[in-house]
C-alpha cells in the first residue's frame, strides 16, 4: 500500500506551473463573491486580513486533501485569529465526484471545525484565474495583497508526526514577523482539479 501511495505522489507531483501566480503579484477575482457553506456571499475581499491573506484551493473527494485536512484547519483557524484573512475554494465539478457537493461541504466544514469561510467556485474560474492545478494548494499573499508564498500545506501528507518542513506555517509565521520566506514556492502534491465547463 505505501509503494502504491508513492507511486501515486510521483505521478501527482506538481510545480507552479507557467501559467500560475508569480510572486508578487495581485489576487486575481478579487471581490467575486462565492457561496459559502453558511449560505453566505463571500471573496477574497471580504475575507482578507489585516495582516495577509490564505487561499486554499481544496475539496472533499480527493486523498491528499483529507489527508492534510486537520492541518490545513488548524492552520486557517489559528492564524485567522492573528490577522490573516483565510478561504477555502471548491473549484471541483461535483458532477465527477458527488462527494464536492454544496451539502457535502457543508459537513465536512462542520466536522472539521473550520472556522473560516469554504465556498464554491460555480464556474472553476477563480481556479482558472489563479493557474491552481491540484487540491490542496496554498497561495499566501501580505497585506498589501501581493503573493508571497505559493505551494505545499507541508513535506509529508501521510504521515504528520513525520514533517520535516512545515512549509505554509513557515511562510504565515515570517509574514506576521515581517521577515522574507525562505520557501517562497515548494513543490506540491494533489489531484488534478475537475474543473467545471468554461462559462
Amino acid at each position: 500500500m505505501k509503494h502504491a501511495l508513492f507511486a501515486l505522489a510521483l505521478s501527482l507531483l506538481a510545480a507552479p506551473t507557467a501559467h500560475a501566480l508569480d510572486l508578487g503579484d495581485d489576487a486575481p477575482m478579487r471581490t467575486h463573491r462565492m457561496r459559502s457553506v453558511d449560505g453566505s456571499r463571500q471573496s477574497i475581499a471580504s475575507v482578507a486580513g489585516p495582516r495577509g491573506t490564505l487561499v486554499i484551493f481544496t475539496c472533499n473527494h480527493c486523498p491528499w486533501a483529507q489527508a492534510w485536512e486537520g492541518r490545513i484547519t488548524a492552520l486557517g483557524n489559528r492564524y485567522r485569529a492573528r490577522g490573516i484573512g483565510v478561504i477555502a475554494i471548491n473549484p471541483n465539478d461535483p458532477e465527477e465526484f458527488p462527494e464536492d457537493g454544496y451539502s457535502q461541504m457543508q459537513q465536512r466544514a462542520q466536522s472539521a471545525g473550520m472556522q473560516f469561510p469554504y465556498v464554491v467556485d460555480e464556474t472553476s474560474n477563480v481556479a482558472r484565474a489563479f493557474g491552481a492545478t491540484r487540491t490542496p494548494e496554498a497561495f499566501l499573499f501580505d497585506q498589501e495583497g501581493h503573493l508571497v508564498y505559493h505551494g505545499a500545506i507541508d513535506d509529508n501528507a501521510q504521515e504528520p508526526d513525520g514533517v520535516e518542513h512545515h512549509y505554509l506555517r513557515d511562510a504565515m509565521d515570517a509574514l506576521l514577523a515581517r521577515r522574507a520566506i525562505s520557501d517562497a514556492e515548494t513543490r506540491f502534491l494533489g489531484c488534478s482539479i475537475k474543473f467545471r465547463d468554461p462559462s
